[in-house]
């Protein structure tokens, strides 16, 4: 069963039995819901899975604020309105941001974290890709921007990657939507957030299960930095080889098993924080 809706300024969509344990899904910087599209179908099998396309981003239309933590209080005011509780959370990239997010300000809604390629802290992000670059530097990035074709945009996530991928026509298309304004807002929104605190820093205190999958060719963020999300308790990293940025594309079929392992497993009792 699938279905699409608009809510709290954000376009969702709904896949799998409504009567299985809620996994939502959160995609990263500019991108949209259908970059799980590869993955989301194997999920759906045993999940009431919600993708969401965040503010400006898909088919969302632009909103006030592009700060992480009013994103996730959007997410939060969706599953509020479904009657959702004790949800799987998963975010790719700065969706990790706001899955991390949405367990700080309401811990006892979510059940567990995954993130998948999500930058711990400023000091780990490489030197970005030449075409990302160019698109996003001014003077020319605005006008590369608007000109840009979808060979363009998909040259922009194979920079990203370390392996061929099968791009979903739905991601080529939901990228072509969002202005450079509101790109550059979201990107901003992301840095101050992991600025102001890393993001293993902000799991530490939560008491979550968490599960980090990271490229070990990740080209956007060192790979090596996944590790330090092992001084998180109950958190668990996968490193897969010869796989950039992108699991969900590069590595569909392993990514779907490790969250669905990850989330057969997880959080069979309520988050409990750790000692002070």
């Amino acid at each position: 069963m699938v279905s699409h809706d608009f809510a709290h300024g954000m376009h969702v969509v709904r896949e799998g039995p409504r009567e299985a344990p809620p996994l939502v899904l959160i995609h990263g910087s500019g991108a949209s819901g259908a970059s799980w599209d590869l993955v989301a179908g194997a999920l759906a099998a045993c999940h009431h899975v919600i993708r969401v396309d965040l503010p400006g981003c898909g088919q969302s239309p632009p909103a006030p604020s592009y700060e992480v933590p009013a994103q996730a209080g959007r997410v939060a005011a969706l599953l509020d309105d479904l009657g959702l509780r004790q949800v799987a959370v998963a975010g790719h990239s700065s969706g990790g941001y706001v899955a991390t997010s949405l367990a700080e300000q309401r811990p006892g809604l979510v059940r567990s974290l995954a993130l998948i390629s999500t930058g711990p802290s400023p000091g780990a992000l490489l030197p970005q890709p030449l075409v990302l670059r160019a698109l996003l530097a001014p003077p020319l990035g605005p006008l590369l921007w608007a000109r840009r074709s979808d060979a363009m945009i998909r040259k922009g996530i194979v920079a990203t990657t370390a392996r061929p991928v099968d791009i979903p026509a739905g991601m080529i298309a939901d990228l072509g939507n969002i202005t450079y304004r509101t790109f550059r807002k979201v990107l901003r929104g992301n840095a101050a957030y992991v600025a102001e605190r890393s993001v293993p820093g902000r799991l530490a205190g939560l008491g979550h299960p968490v599960l980090v999958i990271f490229g070990a060719a990740d080209p956007r963020w060192d790979p090596s930095s996944a590790h330090r999300y092992e001084a998180v308790p109950d958190t668990r990293v996968e490193l897969l080889p010869g796989v950039g940025h992108l699991p969900i594309l590069e590595a569909p079929e392993t990514t779907g098993e490790l969250l669905l392992r990850f989330t057969a497993t997880a959080g069979n009792a309520p988050p409990v924080r750790p000692p002070a």
